[in-house]
């Protein structure tokens, strides 16, 4: 009788000490953690007619003249950025973007041209290899729209709305978007409302809205106007627009342009951004290198 209870005391020790089975490192669900040493940085260019010199003169410096400068000062901070790593630690690239594309068959031979991607494998020369593409094409491209002179708008919200995550947005890297433009937004095959929010931004909505006194913010709030949220979590992107160009008349006119911006990301869950007016490229060069440096 002894021995039967002993034995069913070993095997009751047995059953309790048994250790529960391991999960296996690739049962668990695979989580992607984005390392800021590493950027995707996109460029997304405005080529409305807020570029045509004649129908937007600036005779300081022209405005198309501007974002090539704007340019020139982004390429800068991304090879800052990447000089800054160990070559084996490379991981990054750039490219720019339109939305519609334009009618000039060479904009997509432009464009191919400059997306840059840097990893370990890359040679020294590379460096200097962008340095004259970002120096020479995207005046080319701004030489091409104007010379054809068919501005068809920009199509920024349907850009949000369609391509931003595909084109712009990579889980395991830090994305950084650049968007030139003069913050109006219209193009004709993206035009609709939703109660008091739309599609676009004109300087005739504005009026129309009542949105050129101190007061334009109260009214903002209490009709809710704005831009009709164009995706729902873009919390891994980074947006700095550079260009804000309000038309004369309406002291108020850049507020409210910035107002409609701001809650826009705000809706898309966007938390860090910038939105910057036309001032001179010399001005916002320090502005461009500190939001791609991170520091």
């Amino acid at each position: 009788m002894k021995k039967i209870f002993y034995l069913f005391m070993i095997i009751s020790l047995i059953s309790c000490c048994k250790k529960e089975p391991k999960i296996r490192d690739d049962d668990k669900k695979d989580t992607i953690i984005p390392d800021p040493n590493n950027i995707n940085i996109s460029i997304l260019i405005d080529l409305s007619d807020r570029i045509d010199p004649e129908t937007n003169p600036n005779p300081t410096m022209q405005y198309f003249q501007r974002d090539t400068e704007y340019i020139k000062a982004i390429e800068k901070g991304f090879l800052n950025h990447i000089k800054s790593k160990k070559i084996i630690t490379y991981d990054d690239q750039m490219q720019v973007f339109f939305n519609p594309e334009p009618l000039d068959p060479k904009m997509n031979e432009f464009t191919k041209e400059l997306k840059v991607s840097f990893n370990k494998n890359t040679e020294r020369n590379y460096f200097d290899s962008v340095d004259k593409k970002y120096a020479d094409l995207p005046l080319n491209i701004y030489q091409s729209a104007i010379h054809d002179g068919n501005y068809v708008g920009s199509d920024i919200w349907e850009f949000f709305k369609n391509k931003v995550k595909d084109y712009c947005i990579k889980d395991d890297r830090r994305n950084i978007l650049f968007i030139l433009t003069d913050g109006y937004m219209y193009h004709e095959n993206t035009k609709f409302e939703e109660e008091n929010k739309t599609s676009y931004l004109t300087t005739k909505l504005i009026k129309a809205n009542n949105l050129t006194t101190s007061d334009f913010k109260n009214v903002v709030t209490k009709n809710g106007y704005g831009f009709v949220k164009a995706n729902d979590n873009l919390s891994n992107l980074e947006v700095i627009v550079l260009g804000i160009n309000p038309e004369k008349g309406n002291p108020f006119e850049e507020g409210v342009i910035k107002e409609y911006w701001e809650n826009w990301f705000k809706e898309m869950k966007i938390k860090n951004y910038q939105i910057k007016s036309a001032d001179l490229p010399s001005n916002l060069e320090p502005i461009i290198l500190k939001a791609i440096s991170g520091k």
